[in-house]
């Protein structure tokens, strides 16, 4: 299995924090390996305390499941797929801000989860640190 480097975890933390700055947002990012296990944390100054577990949980989620947390959330609404998947894994989070991360290869290496704005500029925020992987 790839793993997330700390040097990308760093590009990806950098990424997300600089889009942060650009929307003068204040968040919680945490980045998880392949394995779904903490791999770097940041919390802004200033950034909600409720939102760290959010974050984290939105990166987990998003690796758990190889897909964006919004996508899940559209899929575990009542009459849906995955309706009540929020509950499994001692918790989940399924609305935007958890984005996997991508190897060179296309592999997944890890995920980046955001929270402490709006769920579109969480996802904004995990969208530009997914990007800034290098």
């Amino acid at each position: 299995m790839n793993e997330i480097t700390i040097q990308q975890a760093h590009s990806v933390m950098d990424a997300a924090l600089e889009k942060s700055k650009a929307l003068d947002v204040k968040m919680n990012v945490a980045v998880v390996d392949a394995g779904a296990n903490l791999k770097a944390f940041f919390r802004m100054d200033g950034a909600w305390l409720g939102s760290i577990d959010i974050a984290i949980k939105k990166a987990r989620t998003a690796r758990f499941f190889d897909m964006n947390t919004g996508e899940i959330g559209n899929l575990s609404q009542p009459g849906g797929a995955l309706y009540n998947i929020e509950h499994s894994n001692n918790g989940l989070i399924t609305f935007p801000g958890g984005v996997p991360l991508r190897g060179a290869g296309g592999e997944i290496i890890g995920a980046i989860g955001v929270s402490g704005s709006t769920v579109e500029n969480d996802h904004t925020v995990a969208q530009a640190g997914a990007a800034g992987i290098g």
